[in-house]
């Protein structure tokens, strides 16, 4: 009996002391939602098992010294002596524990985001390198704005080639979640090693093919560049349909009347939405007039790409029937389809109730909350506003701007013929003429192509690139917002008389493409 006690108690007591362990203290944090402080503090007053512990290195250290600890072969970390000194406070103990330890990245829980869209400024998103979290705690006190930096080496022997150095930011639900955060660190690549600088001690990971994010003053700088945009086009465009008018009553053409319709739904396009973007901070969410104004924004967007892919349907008629487009009432069923399309599936959305104050949450790394507004889909309703954002924003832009980068190599296909066919390119005949006439003629034939690019609305396809980078977000900014600038451009360059050519050696056929060109 005696013997059975005895081992009973040995039994019950080494299991208490298990949890005391350093591989053991993960798993019991885990059973808590909010694990991650449990883990700093036992961390530090674990016991290790062994000499040597797999993913976990403490150090008793002198604190008037800089330190490298290395938990792997991969991972090192190189810490100041002021970063040290910091952390043991007021105690007269000179030296301080530092315990580095690595993690699987599969604990660490994304933070869901608000209904509507919501922007963490420095958050990154991504997948982590090599599912690996380095976490690192030294002394009594948090360590934070560090004047020099605390170093962690991440080895990758050329196994990616671009990473993002990230700390991990709890979120204020106290739910365990949080996100991965840039702030305070710096990525350097040596080649071999990804090394990051950073002024706090935390858990850090490197983030490979990392999502995109803003930061808030050049959030702010976009917006800005944003309205000053818009409005430059409501006024360039109102001149561009002033001029196209004047261009149809004198020399009235089909290709001209397309131009005017466009310019009208641009002028709409930029004038719906700063009106929606003022009155959004005006009027209450359920304010009729902010469904109105969601509904005209909507509308115009839509008409917009409407006509747009109707110049591009026009200026593949054009070469492909040689311009002879003999259709019956080809004006009025273009302009059913460009006006009629957008009014269908604006009505449909509007009986649908999608219509109302769009928020666009948006939280910096501090967890401060800031909010902006617009009058679009409602945000209230987020799966129905998905899909129909997705088909009306996303799916039938993208379409359009496809066809049209079709039409585009068509136009480049053919004006190559012109200027072989012509002697322009390639032919020996007339080769000092030739060799004069190059360089304008190739000027010229960039200056319609580059045209027709932002007349055909080509520069909506620059989306792409703002997922990449910074400036591909400035460069698909400027050129979207400026639309009205370089409409009013090509309208002055219509307003030319196009020269004559008396060249006999040009084919009838080679000259209505060059005048059509000139004109489209």
């Amino acid at each position: 009996m005696w013997i059975t006690l005895f081992i009973t108690t040995a039994l019950c007591f080494s299991m208490s002391r298990a949890g005391d362990f350093c591989e053991n203290v993960l798993d019991e944090c885990r059973k808590s939602e909010s694990w991650i402080g449990c883990y700093e503090d036992k961390i530090m007053t674990c016991k290790p098992r062994g000499r040597f512990m797999a993913g976990i290195r403490q150090l008793k250290v002198d604190s008037l010294q800089e330190v490298d600890v290395s938990p792997t072969h991969e991972h090192r970390v190189h810490i100041p002596s002021s970063a040290l000194q910091r952390s043991r406070g007021n105690v007269p103990e000179v030296e301080v524990l530092v315990v580095a330890s690595v993690i699987n990245s599969s604990h660490f829980k994304l933070s869901p985001r608000s209904k509507g869209r919501q922007i963490q400024f420095h958050r990154r998103e991504g997948t982590v390198f090599r599912g690996s979290v380095l976490s690192v705690k030294a002394g009594t006190l948090s360590v934070n704005n560090l004047q020099q930096p605390i170093k962690l080496i991440f080895r990758h022997d050329k196994e990616v080639e671009n990473g993002t150095c990230v700390f991990w930011a709890e979120s204020a639900m106290g739910n365990g979640t949080g996100y991965w955060s840039t702030e305070g660190c710096e990525t350097s690549n040596t080649g071999n090693e990804f090394i990051c600088s950073c002024n706090h001690l935390s858990f850090f990971a490197v983030l490979v093919n990392p999502q995109l994010s803003v930061s808030k003053s050049h959030s702010e700088t976009l917006s800005y560049i944003t309205y000053i945009g818009s409005a430059l086009s409501v006024v360039f465009t109102f001149i561009s349909l002033i001029i196209y008018i004047c261009l149809h009553r004198r020399r009235p053409e089909k290709t001209t009347n397309l131009h005017m319709q466009l310019t009208g739904a641009m002028l709409c396009l930029h004038l719906s939405f700063l009106l929606s973007c003022f009155s959004a901070w005006l009027l209450n969410e359920d304010s009729p007039v902010c469904l109105v104004l969601g509904l005209i924004l909507h509308w115009s967007l839509l008409a917009t790409f409407s006509w747009t892919a109707l110049e591009g349907f026009h200026l593949y008629l054009l070469l492909s029937r040689v311009f002879n487009i003999t259709f019956r009432k080809y004006l009025l069923k273009l302009s059913l389809v460009g006006w009629g399309f957008p009014t269908l599936v604006a009505v449909i959305c509007a009986i649908s109730g999608v219509y109302g104050k769009y928020t666009l949450h948006m939280r910096d790394a501090k967890l401060s909350n800031t909010t902006a507004h617009i009058c679009w889909m409602n945000s209230e309703f987020p799966k129905k506003h998905l899909i129909t954002s997705f088909i009306t924003t996303v799916a039938f832009p993208s379409l359009v701007v496809l066809f049209n980068a079709c039409v585009m190599g068509l136009v480049v296909f053919k004006l190559w013929g012109i200027r072989r066919g012509s002697g322009g390119f390639g032919s020996n005949t007339g080769w000092k003429k030739t060799n004069k006439n190059k360089g304008w003629n190739l000027w010229k034939d960039s200056v319609k192509v580059l045209g027709l690019s932002l007349v055909l609305g080509l520069p909506w396809g620059l989306t792409s690139i703002t997922y990449v980078s910074l400036p591909g977000i400035y460069v698909f900014t400027i050129f979207n917002s400026c639309q009205g600038i370089f409409m009013f451009l090509w309208s002055l360059a219509l307003t030319r008389k196009p020269q004559s050519n008396n060249n006999s050696s040009t084919d009838t056929c080679q000259k209505k493409l060059t005048t059509s060109l000139n004109n489209s």
